[in-house]
Order: structure tokens, then sequence, then C-alpha cells
């Protein structure tokens, strides 16, 4: 049994982000996220995609 793989981690500049899932037929409706001040980063509620912004708390530097 092999591990589940952790979510795509995709690091921006922007407070405010849209996710499709990656589009075609394995995507979800697009859905609009605000990147949370306090923790740097927010999650989608389909995919579990992590969209970190850049330079906030989540940010590994990375």
């Amino acid at each position: 049994m092999t591990a589940p793989q952790p979510p795509e981690v995709i690091v921006t500049d922007q407070h405010r982000v849209s996710c499709d899932g990656g589009g075609g037929a394995l995507g979800h409706p697009k859905v609009w996220y605000e990147i949370d001040r306090d923790t740097g980063f927010v999650e989608c509620g389909y995919c579990d995609r992590r969209f970190v912004q850049k330079g906030g708390p989540a940010d590994s530097g990375n």
C-alpha cells in the first residue's frame, strides 16, 4: 500500500486565487478563494490544492 500524495502547493503573489482542479475531465467547477492573512494560505474545497501567498506565514521560501 502506498502513502497518499500530498496536495499540490501553488505559491502566488495574489491574495485572491481561483481553482478549477486543473481543467479537463479531471477538473471541477471554478471557485474563488481569498488567502487568509493570518495563515498565509487557503485550500481548495474540491481538490485540496493549497495556495500559499509568497512571503506570507506559510511560505517556506523553497
